[in-house]
């Protein structure tokens, strides 16, 4: 864990006693049940969020992300996060109706003092579990069926999108992420975040993103941010990313219909 994400955990646990609790009850409760899953064995028991294994082994992704990098990544970097997140869902009192995806849609209906901690260290958790799966062993190619035919539809050509999505990550100065997103009405949007930031914070749907903090390459590339991403062009799990694409057109014309063709917002 980087002396950064320390700061950031030990400046929200100033703040741990006492913390106003959430209430169980609101009218802003989000529906959506895309990426990573909260327990709901007990819908009014206590919010646990797992941490999933990674879907491959720590050298599955070689040679175009080490070993090193994945051990560290996910063991360390990945871990720090989720334990801290679980820390203060604990000390909030919330219960398994309220997922992670609820938490990050709803940050300022949370205390001050917590939301902190929350938005890096939940980001942070969110972002990575998402992540993990956007990558296999023998990955890359492009994108099929329904997105990929948005995609060509948006951007005009998969190797435009490339481009494009490349020309926005090598933008963001510093740490951050860059997405491939869903607006509320269904437009494909390439956008940036910085820090562990995602879309859901400003009512995007994340289709997939990737990780542009330094410990993601820097032992393997070093400042070849570049060469880094054209290995995870390398690696991409595009069936992954279609199938969550396909899930999300779903649950989001279900809950707000339209009939508008996904476009895109460059």
């Amino acid at each position: 864990m980087t002396r950064r994400e320390w700061l950031w955990i030990s400046a929200g646990a100033l703040f741990f006693c006492p913390l106003q609790t959430l209430p169980q009850n609101t009218s802003r409760r989000n529906k959506n049940t895309s990426g990573p899953r909260a327990s709901t064995e007990q819908d009014s028991g206590p919010l646990i969020i797992p941490f999933n294994p990674l879907p491959y082994d720590p050298d599955a992704l070689e040679p175009f992300i080490s070993r090193e990098i994945m051990d560290l990544h996910y063991g360390r970097h990945h871990a720090g996060y989720h334990q801290a997140l679980q820390e203060m869902v604990t000390r909030l009192n919330l219960n398994s109706r309220q997922n992670i995806q609820w938490i990050l849609r709803n940050l300022d209906a949370f205390p001050e003092e917590a939301r902190m901690v929350l938005r890096n260290q939940g980001g942070g958790h969110y972002n990575h579990e998402l992540f993990w799966n956007c990558m296999k062993r023998n990955g890359g190619g492009r994108p099929i069926d329904e997105l990929g035919n948005a995609i060509s539809e948006a951007f005009g050509s998969y190797e435009d999108f490339q481009k494009l999505f490349i020309q926005h990550s090598m933008s963001v100065f510093g740490s951050g992420w860059c997405w491939l997103s869903l607006t509320p009405d269904l437009k494909l949007h390439i956008e940036t975040t910085p820090n562990q930031d995602n879309p859901l914070m400003h009512g995007h749907t994340p289709i997939f993103g990737v990780d542009l903090w330094e410990h993601a390459y820097y032992l393997q590339y070093q400042n070849r941010r570049n060469d880094y991403l054209d290995a995870f062009f390398k690696i991409i799990n595009w069936d992954f990313i279609c199938e969550r694409y396909r899930k999300l057109i779903a649950e989001i014309s279900t809950s707000h219909p339209i009939t508008q063709r996904p476009v895109s917002t460059r």
